[in-house]
């Protein structure tokens, strides 16, 4: 293989002129510069990136954990695609390390990460809590981001989703079409973002002084299959109600086949809204209402706000992304509008 030294003699230049062209450390004029890659060009040299590492003390690796639990749906297709692609943009490679089924995993993941020596690292959080991640990010020396999360003492370092807002915002819109007996599709409830959803819809019936009934509400697991089972226990407890909210598409899509199934008719009889606004939405028949979660843009202010932190820069804000209702076929007025 070819060495750095015989590049250097191949262009004309020392071991060290080599060195500082490939780190970009150190003045180099622009015609030395031609000569070296020129050389590197003819020879077939490859750096050894190990040994630049140690030396730049940068790896241009952003880590990524996430939890298993998300790999199935489009949601994390979408998060995925994005990330890779904005890294890729900031001339660096994505690792994407599993966060598996516990908090105690997902923090192996993240170290993990560290001792690969990844720049920075993006927390994708199911298990751990805002007071765990508060901690990583004031002991670790990479910078780190926790997505769709809100942290309370380095909130800067979060960028996240007011999935409760969104949910209330929902259910408010269907109380304001004239719906009053409205059902809903959890998400696994072990899901923070399961829970803010639920969070939601419980306080627009609240505001709105329509009782809570437990009765309307059934679990799902994220999954189409979930929403179709809590379509069949909601009928199966003879549960009347004229729209349906579920925590994501897939749940809401599951839940229209089955009232279809059950002739029951979507939207005639039961108005139907998903959350995530997957690509499929408006094409399946009737066209699915969804409240949309701007993953590209969550996505985008994550990495900027790595790469600009790693550029020696500081954050002293938040941010949240809202979520959007979209309308579509799947949603008509009520009996009370």
């Amino acid at each position: 293989m070819t060495t750095m030294l015989e590049v250097a003699k191949r262009a004309g230049v020392s071991k060290a002129t080599v060195s500082r062209v490939l780190s970009g450390n150190g003045y180099v004029s622009q015609e030395t510069k031609d000569r070296v890659f020129q050389a590197i060009e003819e020879s077939g040299y490859r750096p050894n990136l190990l040994a630049r590492n140690l030396a730049t003390k940068r790896t241009q690796t952003l880590g990524l954990v996430v939890t298993n639990t998300l790999y199935h749906g489009v949601y994390f297709s979408e998060l995925l695609f994005h990330a890779a692609r904005m890294t890729e943009e900031k001339g660096r490679q994505l690792i994407l390390a599993d966060g598996k089924h516990s908090a105690d995993e997902e923090r192996e993941a993240i170290q993990y990460l560290l001792d690969m020596r990844c720049d920075a690292v993006i927390i994708y959080p199911r298990f751990l809590s805002v007071e765990e991640m508060d901690e990583i990010v004031e002991k670790c020396e990479q910078p780190i981001m926790v997505l769709n999360r809100r942290l309370r003492k380095n909130s800067s370092h979060s960028v996240w989703s007011d999935h409760k807002a969104s949910s209330q915002d929902a259910v408010a819109q269907l109380i304001a079409k004239g719906h009053r007996e409205i059902a809903f599709i959890t998400g696994s409830l072990d899901s923070p973002t399961g829970v803010e959803r639920l969070s939601g819809y419980k306080d627009a019936l609240a505001q709105h002084g329509i009782p809570l009934r437990e009765e309307l509400i059934a679990q799902g697991k994220w999954n189409p299959a979930s929403g179709a089972a809590a379509v069949s226990e909601l009928l199966a407890r003879g549960e009347r109600f004229t729209a349906l909210v579920a925590s994501n598409d897939d749940m809401a899509i599951g839940a229209m086949k089955q009232l279809h199934d059950s002739c029951v008719a979507t939207p005639d009889a039961v108005s139907v809204i998903g959350f995530d606004d997957v690509a499929i939405a408006p094409y399946i028949v009737p066209s699915l209402s969804s409240v949309r979660i701007p993953v590209t843009e969550m996505i985008k202010e994550t990495i900027s706000r790595l790469i600009f932190m790693l550029d020696g820069g500081e954050f002293k804000y938040q941010q949240t992304f809202s979520g959007e209702l979209i309308l579509r076929d799947s949603v008509i007025d009520g009996p009370h509008r």
